[in-house]
């Protein structure tokens, strides 16, 4: 008889986009999406973080300050970094994010082909930035909804 408590689909790539999040080297937020393919298959996974070959070291991670001293002028976001890194056509996948998209990231989910998002935290949905992503999705058909949480806890002994 097979086991019954194995996880969702969903709890599985919420999970990858979770991990991913923890290789980010933002003090302040770490963001991991996954891209899925319409059987399961993983398309992609990323993290928030500087651009390949640009270094993190730079001390360039602050909020505030003069625009080019914070991280908003380096950082390239989870979202942008999964479609960029994808392996495959994204054109009708899901992407699982655990932070809702910004403006910037809603946009080129959209140009990608993505057609659903599910997130895991929405804690900017006051903002312009995240009203006007939610106004881009409903305007361009791509669905988004909260991650439904399982009561089940998994641990990675690493």
């Amino acid at each position: 008889m097979k086991r019954e408590d194995y996880i969702s689909w969903d709890a599985f790539f919420m999970g990858l986009a979770l991990l991913a999040c923890e290789r980010s080297k933002d003090p302040s937020t770490q963001v991991g999406a996954c891209v899925v393919g319409n059987k399961n298959q993983i398309l992609s996974v990323g993290y928030n973080g500087f651009p390949r070959g640009c270094s993190d070291d730079s001390g360039h991670w602050g909020r505030d300050g003069e625009f080019l001293e914070t991280k908003y002028a380096r950082v390239c976001h989870a979202e942008l970094n999964t479609i960029l890194l994808s392996h495959g056509d994204i054109e009708g996948a899901k992407m699982y994010v655990t932070l809702f998209p910004c403006n910037e990231c809603a946009k080129i989910i959209i140009q990608s082909g993505i057609k659903e998002i599910i997130y895991y935290n929405d804690k900017y949905a006051d903002t312009d930035a995240v009203r006007i992503s939610k106004a881009l999705f409903d305007e361009a058909g791509v669905k988004y909804q909260s991650y439904e949480q399982e009561n089940k806890k998994i641990e990675l002994k690493i």
